[in-house]
């Protein structure tokens, strides 16, 4: 990310405990040797990338900059970037229309010091309560703290929803700084600051022409800032619409990416991906994750625990239980500190929540799309109600509603999408791959996101949008197939809209319970897999799960997908040990 820790000295032995833990914890992610910082009433140490990439720290005598993740600055990246960054900023909110990426970063200037994220804070900053410490590690973080306590409701939310929302972990005393704060440093403690990050609330009246043009005018720069450093350039492609966009965008650059697709032979995208290369004369590496090595049960323990450091304890749907594929994929993708592309949340051009066009609550997308959860897999512990009250209360102070069930426009109930969703979610993804080299995620900077929210509800409407900005930057990768059934180019099928349309016109109360409908039904999981079988998995956890048994009926949970959450907060318990109450 790169990485940055950074922790209170008005105690000295207490701050040289926290520094000695963290830096423990630091290592054991892969970096190397970091560079320590000190000003006053505050101590830490920086990390550049782990396997290289564009400069992260740049000084001026006393003054520095420190960055982790990927920032770009005035349309470029790396030293030039810091520079100037560090030469215009002087406190306060930042120029957001030179910044740009997700990032986690430090600028001390003239005696004074200040700590920001990102637009929408999607990297991971976290912090304890009181705000004596700061590390985008989170095990860093943990072990920086004598006692830590489960979050009975964050818990919750990972198991069912993937990710805590907000600014919550699931541990109660570590949070994450949150998007327009930012906190000055000062001798006598950390002291916040909140500013606006306003987006559009209602659809922009442009020419279907003008409109395109702008998204790709964004696009394009987003895009272009961070190229400038890199010689190799890794990029997904499968058979969907937001690898294909990125692609697009990436050649009109002049940019031509080493492509990789994951999967079977014989899956969609493996086919799908592999026809668009040869048609258009450009190689797909197909990267075979399950091939890649099928352990013995003995030799398990060794590759989660390594999978757990490399992983800061919880990735991305809490899979630490594979063979080992995971890490060696991402390590891949960052070989030599060549910059990674990902498509994710492309869905900003998309209607993401299949929500009616009309005005709507909190509450609604709380009980439309986070309410995957079956009462029955819980402990008395659970309390569906307030569950749902705590994500309905966060989504709206997430889009500065005045409550829960405040009806907002229908342009308005779209920023739940990069808000929530995309910050919970991509964030720990952005927050972990950046760790390794830079990470390039365009369909979450702020300049992009900006003009899709002003974008029509119909225009979002099975894609129609998104594939017309496709087809206008690259008409040739437009005409390819996809997974859709149909080219990009001419746009989605009358079956496609229809299958939207019916999804959209789903009553509320339907949405709310069809997974525990499901559920009763038949078995689930979802394709992150692993080695989850009690051969391999009894070497490395207690089956019986004495620590989420608090919180879940272990035995009742036919969903493989939740059960791997819970393995994986099992695991960090016992790993914790003593320290966790």
């Amino acid at each position: 990310m790169a990485g940055l820790y950074l922790t209170r000295a008005d105690d000295p032995d207490t701050a040289a405990v926290r520094l000695d833990a963290a830096a423990r914890q630091y290592a054991d992610h892969g970096f190397g040797a970091a560079a320590a910082i000190a000003f006053p009433g505050w101590r830490g140490f920086h990390h550049g990338y782990v396997q290289g990439g564009p400069a992260t720290f740049h000084r001026e005598g006393e003054d520095f900059v420190a960055v982790a993740g990927t920032l770009t600055y005035g349309g470029r990246i790396g030293q030039g970037a810091l520079a100037a960054l560090l030469a215009e900023y002087d406190g306060g909110d930042p120029d957001w229309s030179r910044l740009g990426g997700q990032f986690s970063v430090l600028v001390v200037k003239r005696g004074r010091a200040w700590l920001f994220c990102d637009w929408f804070a999607a990297h991971q900053l976290h912090h304890d309560r009181e705000r004596s410490l700061f590390s985008t590690s989170l095990t860093a973080a943990l072990v920086s703290l004598p006692r830590v306590r489960f979050d009975a409701q964050a818990v919750y939310e990972y198991a069912f929803n993937v990710v805590p929302i907000g600014d919550d972990t699931v541990f109660a005393d570590i949070k994450t700084l949150g998007p327009g704060i930012v906190i000055e440093l000062t001798q006598g403690g950390a002291v916040a600051s909140r500013f606006a990050r306003p987006l559009p609330d209602i659809a922009s009246h442009e020419a279907l022409d003008e409109r395109i043009e702008r998204h790709r005018a964004a696009l394009s720069a987003t895009v272009r800032a961070h190229l400038g450093h890199f010689r190799t350039v890794h990029a997904p492609l499968s058979g969907g619409l937001d690898s294909r966009l990125l692609l697009a965008t990436l050649r009109a650059q002049g940019c031509d990416p080493a492509l990789y697709v994951y999967g079977t032979p014989d899956d969609e995208d493996v086919v799908i991906a592999r026809t668009i290369g040869a048609a258009m004369g450009f190689d797909v590496e197909w990267v075979d994750k399950d091939g890649y090595r099928d352990p013995a049960p003995d030799r398990f323990p060794d590759i989660v625990a390594a999978s757990f450091r490399a992983w800061d304890a919880l990735p991305t749907f809490g899979n630490i239980f594979d063979n080992g594929a995971a890490v060696w994929a991402r390590d891949k993708r960052h070989g030599g500190g060549a910059l990674a592309a990902s498509g994710g949340c492309g869905e900003v051009w998309r209607d993401f929540f299949f929500l009616p066009d009309r005005p709507l609550s909190a509450r609604t997308v709380a009980r439309s799309f986070f309410a995957r959860f079956d009462a029955r897999d819980t402990t008395g512990a659970f309390d569906a109600r307030a569950f749902l009250a705590a994500i309905e209360d966060k989504i709206a102070d997430a889009l500065g509603a005045p409550s829960a069930t405040a009806r907002l426009s229908r342009q308005w109930i779209e920023q739940a999408y990069p808000r929530v969703r995309c910050r919970s979610l991509f964030g720990r993804e952005i927050s972990l791959e950046s760790r390794q080299g830079a990470y390039l995620m365009p369909f979450l900077d702020q300049h992009v996101v900006r003009e899709a929210m002003a974008l029509p509800m119909a225009l979002k409407q099975a894609g129609d949008f998104e594939s017309r900005l496709l087809s206008a930057i690259d008409p040739a990768l437009a005409a390819q197939p996809s997974a859709y059934g149909h080219p990009f180019s001419t746009g989605p099928s009358a079956r496609h809209r229809r299958s939207e349309w019916s999804a959209r016109n789903r009553p509320t109360w339907l949405r709310q319970h069809s997974y525990a409908i499901q559920r009763r039904l038949r078995p689930m999981g979802d394709e992150h897999g692993g080695l989850l079988t009690p051969d391999y998995m009894g070497r490395v956890i207690d089956l019986d799960m004495p620590l989420m048994r608090r919180f879940f009926d272990i035995g009742r949970i036919t969903d493989s997908a939740v059960w791997r959450r819970l393995a994986a907060l099992e695991y960090l318990g016992a790993w914790l040990g003593s320290r966790l109450v």
